[in-house]
């Protein structure tokens, strides 16, 4: 007989796994699917938080029914109006016409836009309260984590913090609910980078901010929901809470990702001297992705990642080769922050590409370290000459604290490689 995983003994877990999804947002992979979470509530009234995917209503539904036995619904908490988690709205307050829908003015905004629905609403601010019964229910405010109508919803009976899409991950629930079922936490923690990247990776500030609310708010919790992925206890809570304060503060590990771009492999030559000159040099933990084969959202987890980033372009009809113009876009738009930078290319002939990636650091306010270099055609014999600065003029000195690429490395190897010290 079919059992509804339950959180706490009045707390139900009603949410949905979608394996058939092949890209999140229509733009992520997911490999091991994703997780639509809900949660219900059941006391003196009941309470649902959330509601999932519209193409996996039935399912949905057929779960409530399970629980409520004939019961009313009488409250839908909104914690988020995005449509993988508010797409059922419309058909659940169909279902419950009585159905008293909680959320903040900017839900209620969503609301109409997707549903047209204006009736029923019960609004809050950052602090109330509402109770249905034994149960007490406070929200807290976390707008741009990463809609800004989003907020945390907390259960004081039970200490359940309810986070909307904070705390997720890719990946389908597959037999598990909590964190302390993991068979391999460190793997899953990856693709919880990895979402965090693609998802919330633009709004660290505003993730901080969050995070601040609930330490000034003193929360006890001893399960964390969110609404994708795994439900988090204090067993794996704190190593999840020190990995969304670390990326929402732009803080990476020492390594370097090399992001190249190559038509006829003259460019992803040159990105392999540049890896094994540094490795040679003692850097650890370094990372090539060729732009037309890799993964985005490997690449920018990556990137969220490593401190060092090495971006390598062909030039092509006079501009960036048009993989490496997007990637850089989805890097731009997540305003990365804090990062060392530079550059390398290749051309037959006339030079583009170099020229227009060194602006980059400027743009991101990353420091530029060392030359950037460009190859013409294909002779790695001779020492690639070095790419023009534009709009920096003279190339800086090195960086106090680097080596000599010279003193270090053999010569037919570029200069690019004064970014090595300052992230071994």
């Amino acid at each position: 007989m079919y059992q509804v995983p339950q959180i706490t003994d009045s707390i139900y877990y009603v949410g949905v796994n979608d394996r058939m999804k092949a890209l999140f947002e229509n733009m992520w992979s997911l490999p091991q699917g994703v997780a639509y979470n809900a949660y219900l509530i059941v006391d003196e009234q009941t309470t649902l938080i959330d509601t999932v995917d519209v193409c996996y209503s039935d399912i949905f539904f057929h779960k409530l029914d399970l629980i409520l036995q004939g019961r009313p619904l009488d409250y839908l908490i909104i914690n988020h109006m995005e449509p993988d988690h508010g797409g059922s709205i419309g058909l659940l307050r169909k279902r419950y016409p009585e159905l008293k829908i909680v959320g903040n003015k900017k839900t209620f905004e969503m609301l109409r836009g997707f549903h047209g629905i204006t009736e029923g609403l019960h609004e809050v601010k950052n602090g109330d309260a509402l109770s249905i019964g034994g149960h007490e229910f406070s929200f807290l405010m976390a707008p741009m984590v990463h809609w800004p109508e989003v907020m945390f919803t907390y259960e004081q009976r039970n200490r359940v913090l309810f986070t909307a899409d904070a705390f997720g991950s890719f990946g389908a629930l597959d037999g598990i609910l909590r964190d302390s079922e993991l068979g391999n936490r460190s793997a899953y923690l990856r693709e919880m980078e990895r979402y965090y990247a693609c998802v919330i990776g633009k709004y660290g500030p505003f993730v901080q901010k969050a995070l601040a609310n609930m330490d000034k708010q003193g929360l006890a919790i001893d399960h964390l929901c969110p609404a994708h992925g795994v439900v988090w206890t204090p067993e794996g809570f704190g190593e999840a809470r020190r990995l969304y304060d670390r990326l929402s503060r732009f803080e990476a590990e020492d390594g370097v990702v090399i992001l190249y771009g190559s038509m006829y492999g003259n460019t992803e030559q040159l990105a392999d001297v540049i890896a094994q000159s540094l490795s040679a040099a003692g850097i650890k933990r370094i990372v090539c992705h060729n732009v037309s084969k890799s993964d985005p959202s490997a690449i920018l987890a990556d990137i969220f990642r490593y401190r060092g980033l090495i971006i390598g372009s062909p030039t092509y009809c006079g501009e960036l080769f048009t993989p490496i113009a997007n990637l850089m876009n989805l890097i731009r738009i997540r305003d990365v922050k804090d990062r060392l930078y530079t550059a390398f290319g290749s051309y037959t002939w006339a030079p583009a590409a170099v020229k227009k990636l060194i602006p980059f650091a400027e743009e991101m306010k990353w420091e530029f370290v060392g030359e950037a270099v460009e190859l013409k055609m294909s002779d790695l014999r001779a020492r690639p000459q070095l790419g023009p600065r534009a709009g920096y003029g003279r190339a800086p000195p090195c960086p106090q604290g680097l080596a000599s690429p010279s003193s270090r490395l053999p010569s037919h190897q570029p200069r690019i490689l004064t970014l090595l010290i300052k992230i071994k």
